[in-house]
């Protein structure tokens, strides 16, 4: 399996992102350059943390319209594996390949530390190594995470099974004191309808190894390499 990380101008988790896979995970992996036109044969890919453009417009906003995004959204479009992860999630939100939009914190403040999320939903390609209720150590590190979709938005989403993680306490209790930044309904990540796209605000990456203070990570980078080696048996 290969991956392919994006690297936007003002890109500083990419590097996390290429070593998590490469060093962590054991598998192939690239760089795309956002003037690129081809994902180059990437079977998943990565939009990682930073700050794209400079975050001088809107969060996303610029990198939404990089010549590499024409071909994400064809991917995506064709079933293929994409992950954002921070700025990515508000690149993927911005492209239109997840619904809703990110606020400011509710503190109004940039927040840096470990957070705990809940896989709600374990039949993605993104938590179907997780077990059900499992707590997932991981950091964040944002200033524009605060997740906000209208009702009947809201109401999709549920509907459709598309909220994959949500911010809880570290018995995996949803709670208001474990909600770092005011999103609605403490949502940590989403999927779009196909479940081949994933957006998430806490940064598995940052995450990949006990050094780091956190392993947990690795059940995002594992399930999507499970999901793909079954899907591809299956193929086969």
């Amino acid at each position: 399996m290969k991956f392919g990380v994006i690297v936007f101008p003002g890109s500083n988790c990419d590097y996390d992102a290429y070593m998590a896979v490469k060093t962590v995970m054991q598998r192939d992996v690239e760089f795309l350059w956002h003037q690129d036109t081809s994902l180059h044969d990437c079977d998943c890919v990565i939009l990682p943390g930073g700050f794209s453009y400079g975050d001088y417009l809107r969060t996303g906003a610029i990198a939404r319209f990089s010549p590499i995004m024409q071909r994400v959204m064809g991917f995506a479009h064709d079933g293929g594996l994409v992950i954002g992860i921070c700025n990515g999630f508000q690149i993927l939100l911005e492209a239109g390949l997840l619904p809703g939009a990110m606020l400011k914190n509710a503190s109004l403040r940039f927040i840096c530390r470990f957070v705990h999320i809940r896989a709600e939903n374990l039949n993605t390609p993104f938590s179907n190594r997780c077990t059900k209720g499992q707590a997932l150590k991981i950091p964040i590190a944002h200033s524009d995470g605060n997740y906000f979709i209208p009702e009947d938005g809201l109401k999709k989403l549920k509907d459709n099974d598309q909220i994959v993680f949500r911010y809880c306490d570290g018995g995996g209790e949803l709670t208001p004191q474990a909600n770092p930044n005011g999103s609605l309904e403490s949502i940590a990540g989403i999927c779009n309808q196909s479940k081949n796209v994933l957006g998430m605000m806490p940064h598995p990456e940052r995450a990949s190894e006990s050094m780091l203070g956190s392993r947990d990570g690795t059940y995002v980078f594992g399930s999507i390499i499970d999901f793909f080696e079954k899907s591809k048996k299956t193929v086969g």
